[in-house]
């Protein structure tokens, strides 16, 4: 029961920035939702042997969320015409910068999620993602090297 009560207290102090952890990975409010309670659930299972919970559940979040990205159909739709494109302000602009994010495999995302966002150091990157740091360093160096070069994000830049 002492298990239950830690975890219970866990869930309530950490879930705000696991959510949002989960939403800078999936982009997307309701499947954030989703992975952070099936994060939960599996931490539920292993809880009594963790010994960093928050680090633990951030690790299940970014391979589920990779083991989910990897399933999902990804394809792009023709479309007769392409639509007018309003200019853009300061929201438009992030929103861009999201949706390119989104583009990058899950693997650069979830880097660029943890380092960028999440302001994690490379080491502890390197820890959740199970990998050595040079890994994450050059994830991260390809990832943005792909945004440099993202066509919606030159061509915003450029207006």
């Amino acid at each position: 029961m002492a298990d239950r009560a830690i975890f219970d207290d866990f869930v309530v102090a950490r879930s705000d920035r696991l959510l949002r952890t989960a939403y800078l990975l999936t982009h997307d409010w309701a499947v954030a939702e989703d992975l952070l309670q099936e994060s939960l659930a599996k931490a539920w299972f292993a809880w009594p042997g963790i010994d960093e919970p928050e680090a633990y559940v951030r690790r299940v979040l970014v391979t589920t969320y990779t083991s989910w990205w990897r399933r999902r159909w990804r394809s792009e739709l023709p479309v007769g015409a392409l639509p007018d494109e309003p200019a853009r302000d300061e929201a438009g602009r992030r929103e861009e910068l999201w949706q390119a994010v989104g583009r990058l495999p899950a693997r650069q995302r979830a880097v660029i999620v943890l380092r960028f966002y999440e302001d994690l150091p490379v080491a502890e990157v390197a820890g959740i993602l199970r990998c050595q740091e040079g890994t994450v360093k050059s994830q991260t160096a390809k990832a943005l090297a792909k945004l440099r070069v993202d066509e919606s994000i030159v061509k915003e830049l450029h207006r």
